[in-house]
């Protein structure tokens, strides 16, 4: 995609569970415990705390807020994305449901909503064959729990230790031909109609908002539209892609995994959008993107 030259705000569409916030078995913290850093909770649930991000990476994106304009991006439910508490406006986009809902000013936008039941309705089969696919008599012992996501797509809980060789490929091949699409991401199997994307969202979040540079963030397939969409886009080195070696020529992997990753992208994102860096626009994706790109300076985060 390219951008014309200029002062147009920068936006930046980011995907949340395990690419900025992570729970405690998503971590993947190395070295001894006295070396973790310091966290801050990022999500409750049921009174006790669920997911987490570093206190470094909370600054970097509060930061972020104030320069750009920041788009969290989730396959999460409506019900499940409040939960997330980020240093973020109420105000502005935020798209759910991986992309089956558009945010405004924390409101769904109607048209937006009519416009992707009508493209379901018109190419995908309906939500109730494939469910039954999952629970019905084909379905595998590895399979422990099925949820629909607002009506609109499924994700089953599994067991990977205990799926079947080859499950998950003849189940992508079942739903290509039905309109749908999956994404196998730790212990969570999804099934979505094709029309229903994140980078769809993106998209037209970015129309909206007359934002120049498009940076994206994400770990899995169900994020690779919104990475191939960005001008810069970053992946951290975990993942559904990572297992899969996707690259792009606009593509950064960070050197880091676990949660440290989700702090490098917000530390590299940050540098982008700070006074010193590159105006013009191709200088900027090459800042962003160059393996020897400027760090900001270590800053010391009391508790």
């Amino acid at each position: 995609m390219s951008r014309a030259s200029g002062h147009a705000p920068v936006m930046v569409a980011s995907d949340l569970d395990r690419t900025l916030i992570y729970s405690a078995n998503s971590m993947g913290l190395l070295g001894d415990d006295h070396q973790a850093p310091r966290m801050v909770v990022s999500e409750v649930y049921d009174g006790a705390p669920l997911s987490f991000m570093t206190r470094a990476a909370e600054e970097l994106l509060a930061g972020i807020v104030e320069r750009g304009i920041f788009v969290p991006v989730t396959t999460r439910t409506r019900a499940q994305f409040s939960r997330v508490r980020l240093p973020v406006s109420e105000k502005g986009y935020a798209v759910t449901t991986n992309g089956a809902v558009l945010l405004c000013d924390g409101e769904p936008d109607t048209d937006w909503s009519k416009r992707i039941d009508r493209s379901v309705a018109a190419d995908c089969a309906p939500l109730s064959e494939v469910l039954s696919r999952l629970t019905g008599s084909a379905a595998s012992s590895a399979i422990l729990r099925v949820r629909t996501a607002e009506d609109h797509f499924v994700y089953a809980i599994v067991d990977r230790h205990e799926l079947p060789l080859g499950y998950v490929e003849e189940l992508t091949v079942w739903c290509n031909t039905r309109g749908w699409t999956t994404s196998l991401q730790g212990r969570k199997l999804y099934c979505v109609p094709a029309p229903i994307t994140k980078e769809s969202a993106v998209k037209e979040i970015h129309r909206r908002t007359g934002a120049g540079l498009l940076v994206a963030a994400g770990d899995s397939k169900l994020d690779a539209g919104i990475l191939q969409l960005a001008d810069v886009a970053f992946r951290p080195a975990h993942g559904e892609l990572e297992s899969a070696g996707y690259s792009l020529p606009s593509l950064t992997v960070t050197e880091a995994a676990g949660v440290l990753a989700g702090e490098e992208i917000l530390r590299r994102v940050y540098n982008l959008l700070t006074d010193d860096a590159p105006r013009d626009f191709a200088d900027r994706r090459a800042f962003a993107t160059a393996p020897g790109a400027r760090r900001l300076e270590e800053t010391i985060y009391s508790i």
